[in-house]
């Protein structure tokens, strides 16, 4: 009798201990940030940027796929937007530092459909640090022209 009430707690502890884990954020390597580049009101003499926004900075897969479930996909949106996620503390512009000595690496499609999937796709190999010399990726853009 005493060893099934030994297996009950065991059994008990370890289920309250999964679920206990199961609550805690998933913690990603770093931070990273999302922007928001709303380019379609040129306006006179503007420097490049100006429009430029933060939205948002997450560093655990929970906010992540909260903020993703939140923000319209790029298809959804007309021409001249941006979408740009970085590594918390870098902006996505050249002018920044980590970004200096960067280059860029563009995939283009005639499918919107196919631009969304892109998208998720790349963000989640990004924030997974799955990239070769993750290190060296300040970040990604997506936009729609």
């Amino acid at each position: 009798m005493a060893s099934e009430a030994g297996v009950v707690e065991a059994t008990a502890t370890e289920a309250h201990t999964a679920e206990t884990v199961a609550k805690q954020p998933h913690k990603l390597e770093r931070k990273w940030s999302l922007w928001f580049d709303d380019m379609w009101k040129p306006k006179p003499r503007a420097a490049w940027g100006f429009s430029l926004r933060k939205v948002y900075t997450f560093d655990t897969v929970e906010e992540f796929w909260c903020l993703y479930d939140q923000i319209f996909r790029p298809s959804k949106f007309g021409a001249i937007f941006y979408f740009y996620l970085f590594k918390g503390g870098i902006e996505p512009k050249w002018e920044d530092p980590e970004c200096a000595h960067g280059g860029n690496w563009t995939v283009k499609s005639n499918k919107k459909a196919s631009l969304d999937s892109m998208w998720l796709e790349t963000l989640m190999a990004l924030i997974g640090e799955h990239f070769n010399e993750a290190d060296k990726i300040c970040g990604v853009v997506a936009s729609v022209r």
